[in-house]
C-alpha cells in the first residue's frame, strides 16, 4: 500500500457496501433494480468515471467475500473526489442515495472506503474489501478513509473548506 508524490498519475478508488433489505429478486427489490442500469450509466457517463467492477446486476454480491448474500460490494475508479462527489450527490444518483432506506438495511459505519491507486490499476473486489476492513480496524490512513477525512494522492491529509467542495492539504 504505496502512497506516490502529489499528483502523479494517480486515481481514486472507491467501495461501498450495503445490505438488501430482501433478496434482489424480491417485488420490494423491483425500483432498485429498474434503476441499476440507469445509474450505472449515468456514472459511466460522468466526468472523471474511469473504470466500475460490473456484475450480472450491476452489483457484486458480497456472499464469496463477506459471507452475506444480502450484501452488495460497488467499486468504481474516478479521476479525483471531486468527480465521484459531483456524481454522487449532484447527478440523478443523488435522488437514489435519498432512498437508500427503502432498498438497504443500515450496516455499521464506515461503509465506504476511499484509497488512491496507480493510473491504470484496477482494485479487485477482495483488495477493495480489505481496504474497507482496514479503515474499520485502524481509522483514516493514506492506504484506507472515508469521504469526510481524505487524503491527497501525496498521503496528506486534506481540510475541507465549508460546504465540502474544496479540500486543502494539511501542512
Amino acid at each position: 500500500m504505496d502512497v506516490a508524490p502529489a499528483g502523479v498519475g494517480r486515481y481514486l478508488a472507491q467501495v461501498n457496501v450495503a445490505r438488501l433489505r430482501a433478496p434482489l429478486d424480491a417485488t420490494e427489490q423491483q425500483e432498485f433494480r429498474d434503476a441499476l442500469a440507469l445509474i450505472n450509466m449515468v456514472a459511466e457517463e460522468a466526468a472523471g468515471f474511469i473504470w466500475r467492477h460490473s456484475s450480472g446486476f450491476g452489483h457484486l454480491t458480497g456472499e464469496d467475500l463477506l459471507g452475506d448474500p444480502l450484501t452488495t460490494i460497488n467499486l468504481s475508479v474516478w479521476a479525483s473526489y471531486q468527480h465521484l462527489h459531483d456524481f454522487t450527490y449532484r447527478s440523478p444518483h443523488a435522488a437514489y442515495l435519498r432512498r437508500r432506506g427503502n432498498w438497504f438495511t443500515p450496516l455499521p459505519w464506515p461503509t465506504t472506503a476511499l484509497w488512491w491507486l496507480p493510473a491504470g490499476q484496477t482494485p479487485s473486489p477482495a483488495e477493495a474489501v480489505a481496504r474497507l476492513d482496514y479503515l474499520r480496524r485502524y481509522g483514516p490512513t493514506p492506504q484506507s478513509f472515508p469521504v469526510r477525512r481524505r487524503f491527497t494522492p501525496g498521503g496528506h491529509l486534506e481540510r475541507a473548506s465549508r460546504g465540502g467542495r474544496r479540500a486543502v492539504p494539511r501542512g
